[in-house]
């Protein structure tokens, strides 16, 4: 105990410090700003592999440095993605046009005026390009005298002296030997010529070409490490295409995959939205398990606030960012975190009830506890365990803010173990120590059998007698949500068929058919109108330029009064069609990662019938969307692989419980043992899915329309993933033992089985 003392002390005070000291990293869909995911391509003469990624990686990040965007974050993703994320910047298009810009900035001599355009280069190297100073006229320019690798930098500089406005300052690599030839040859062109001139090309487009003054002699150029670019700039622009030459030419070219905003409102009122759906998910849930086992549900709720400190701590310590669906998984940990006290309680009852039959019960519940607290520990671990495995595929396998919520579910998970296990287990022993609760054991909770525990012995259920109906009944169901997938359909969100997806807030209430009617009256018929709350609606469409998403907007603006947009998002069909196949991977890969595991810790057709039982279960969830026609998007899979985690978690508790008593009854037949495994579970079952509906109404509730879908998931989620354990899991369990029964052991293993038990008689 003392062990355990010094452990949970340690734990608890860094926590503090950590949640009190370290500011959290929040995601953009929390503070604002915008996410730009690119793709680099190859060039002519390179390669985009994975160095030529990082050389463009290092090149983008001087480029937003220069752009003086707060607290910018770039990485690589795979071998030719880089995610950007600008907080604060809320033009998307813009950001990608500055950052994205291939740059290759080069210096030419003009040879004279051209009278119209030609394409690509000369056989001399020269071409002919659009005179900037010139609406209508053209410059044919000669072979590049100087690159931009020859530019150490680059700055906007106001040039208040001569009145030519903002303008780029460019220095130089050495003396600028090359820029004093090339402006020396243009002076010696007569006044007034175009050859005067020296052309500055950034993209194949003149920026601008200034043309030598007077002072400047023949041969000899201007003997200066520097020079300025002019071309009627404006303070915005100067400083965007000093940004560009300053970070130079990326080495290969990138495009735009994925591009997204989200205004600093959505985020304030997400986070005060779950803040409160956490607060009062942990206040119900800690009253109602108050309730049900009175002193010890009070101090493992006490253990459930220190839960939620050591979890934020964790994702904060860790640096992880904290995103809107990882605000979820945070919350919906708490549900977990309770189910592994209620396991402990449970037992710890159980043992009291089997002590008291045998006459040997006393107020002393230590050894109820620590029998509890053990026994509970092989259930707690399996449970556990199959619920990482679903973050972690949301890690390995989801992008963007859904891999936060995996991230958060996975610290929730273990920070559970340590509160449960550990500090709720400590409060425990602790009070059942002192002197006024040994007098008065029921106050504990723990000698109290419970009403739900009071009417099963009292009424057992033999479910498995009808054990083909029920599975008859669930095939029914299942075609139920097939027909929906099949006729219905499913409504694809932006993330896995590309297009774009703007959610506008209006100033005033808006009718759902009158925005859907002024979409399709501005020339967009097919675009998907929604309405998310009395003001919120949201639009999607296929590939939508920022000229259509104005349109869109006046549009609405007809009908709801001034328009806002909240968020933007913009998926390339690319990189939606990588999105769908990695959905589809990734449930496939939980599906063969959880029979893997059972398979290992049970026998094959537990394994077999648990994963039956999950599989029901995703297939109804999806099934239910297609129905209610909701959007299928990356946050409903962080809920659909969240559901495979909770399905799983409640069929082992139940599969454990299966397993003990065939080990302690080897001759009881297996429906009588399953129908004991359902009833002596319930309890648990019925106390942890009250406190996870708690914590998911409370979501559903407040949490706004962000959340509302995967609530509304993760709600029939649970409903179905514990009715699939009683009439799918467990009936299949049955069948699948009466026709592959467990091989009997040797006559050699079990004499020594027997003498092992003390008994000497064969088992």
């Amino acid at each position: 105990m003392r062990w355990r003392a010094l452990f949970a002390f340690a734990v608890v005070a860094l926590s503090v410090a950590v949640a009190v000291l370290v500011p959290p990293r929040l995601g953009l869909d929390l503070r604002g700003g915008t996410r730009i995911v690119l793709e680099t391509r190859d060039s002519p003469t390179v390669r985009a592999d994975a160095d030529a990624t990082d050389r463009t990686l290092e090149v983008l990040r001087q480029r937003v440095d220069a752009l003086g965007v707060a607290e910018p974050s770039l990485a690589r993703s795979g071998e030719r993605r880089i995610v950007v994320e600008l907080p604060g910047v809320r033009d998307p298009a813009e950001a990608a046009e500055v950052i994205g810009r291939t740059a290759q900035l080069s210096f030419h001599p003009v040879v004279e005026a051209a009278p119209g355009p030609a394409s690509g280069p000369g056989a001399d190297g020269s071409r002919v390009l659009p005179d900037p100073e010139t609406p209508t006229g053209f410059l044919r320019l000669g072979p590049t005298a100087l690159t931009g690798d020859g530019v150490r930098d680059a700055e906007a500089v106001l040039d208040t002296a001569s009145g030519r406005g903002w303008t780029v300052g460019l220095s130089f690599r050495g003396d600028g030997a090359e820029w004093a030839r090339l402006t020396g040859e243009a002076a010696c062109a007569a006044p007034g010529s175009p050859a005067r001139r020296v052309a500055i090309v950034l993209d194949d487009a003149i920026v601008s070409a200034p043309a030598m003054e007077r002072s400047v002699p023949c041969g000899t150029g201007i003997p200066s490490g520097s020079a300025q670019i002019t071309g009627g700039f404006g303070a915005d622009g100067a400083r965007d295409l000093a940004a560009l030459v300053k970070g130079g030419a990326l080495p290969v070219p990138v495009t735009a995959v994925e591009q997204s905003v989200v205004g600093p409102t959505l985020g304030a009122e997400a986070i005060r939205a779950s803040a409160w759906a956490a607060v009062i998910g942990l206040v119900c849930t800690g009253a109602f398990i108050i309730a049900v086992y009175r002193l010890v549900g009070a101090l493992a709720a006490l253990a459930l606030v220190l839960y939620g400190v050591i979890s934020y701590a964790a994702v904060v310590a860790l640096g992880a960012t904290l995103t809107l669906p990882g605000l979820a998984g945070f919350v919906l940990a708490i549900g977990i975190a309770v189910d592994a006290n209620v396991l402990a309680f449970e037992r710890a009852r159980e043992e009291y009830a089997r002590a008291r039959r045998g006459r040997t019960a006393s107020t002393d519940l230590r050894r109820p506890l620590r029998v509890g607290f053990d026994q509970a520990w092989s259930a707690v671990t399996d449970s556990h365990v199959t619920t990482l495995l679903a973050a972690g595929l949301l890690f390995v396998f989801a992008t963007g803010p859904v891999k936060g919520f995996g991230v958060t579910l996975a610290i929730g998970v273990l920070a559970s173990l340590v509160s449960a296990m550990v500090i709720t287990r400590l409060f425990a022993d602790w009070a059942v120590r002192r002197g006024p609760v040994r007098r008065r054991p029921a106050w504990t909770g723990l000698t109290v059998r419970g009403r739900v525990r009071t009417l099963l012995e009292r009424r057992p259920p033999r479910l498995m007698r009808y054990r083909r109906r029920w599975l008859g009944g669930c095939l029914g169901l299942l075609l139920c949500a097939l027909a929906g997938i099949g006729v219905r359909g499913l409504e694809f969100g932006v993330e896995f068929t590309g297009g774009r997806q703007i959610q506008y807030t209006a100033g005033q209430p808006v009718d759902a058919d009158r925005a859907r009617q002024a979409v399709a009256d501005a020339g967009f018929p097919r675009a998907v109108v929604q309405k998310t709350g009395e003001r919120g609606i949201t639009v999607r469409t296929g590939e939508l330029d920022n000229r259509g998403q104005e349109t869109i907007r006046a549009a609405l603006g007809t009908v709801a009064g001034e328009v806002t947009v909240e968020r933007d998002e913009t998926i390339g069909p690319s990189l939606g069609s990588e999105l769908r196949r990695h959905a589809l991977i990734a449930l496939g890969v939980a599906v063969a990662a959880q029979l893997l595991y059972l398979t290992a810790r049970f026998r094959w057709t537990f394994a077999v019938a648990a994963v039956a039982a999950m599989a029901q279960d995703v297939l109804l969830v999806v099934g239910l969307f297609a129905w209610l026609g909701k959007p299928v998007d990356s946050v409903f899979l962080a809920a659909l692989l969240t559901v495979v985690g909770y399905s799983v978690n409640d069929t082992v508790v139940v599969l454990d419980r299966l397993r003990e008593l065939r080990r302690s009854a080897p001759r009881g037949t297996w429906p009588e043992l399953a129908d004991r495994a359902v009833a002596q579970t319930l309890p648990r079952t019925v106390n942890t899915g009250m406190g996870a509906l708690f914590v998911l109404v409370s979501l559903a509730v407040l949490g706004g329309d962000s959340l509302a879908d995967f609530s509304v998931a993760l709600l029939a989620g649970v409903v179905l993933g514990t009715a699939s354990t009683v009439f799918t899991a467990m009936p299949l369990v049955v069948e699948g033992q009466l026709r592959y029964p467990d091989r009997p052991r040797p006559q050699r293993e079990r004499e020594r089985a027997g003498r092992r038990a003390g008994t000497g008689a064969v088992v």
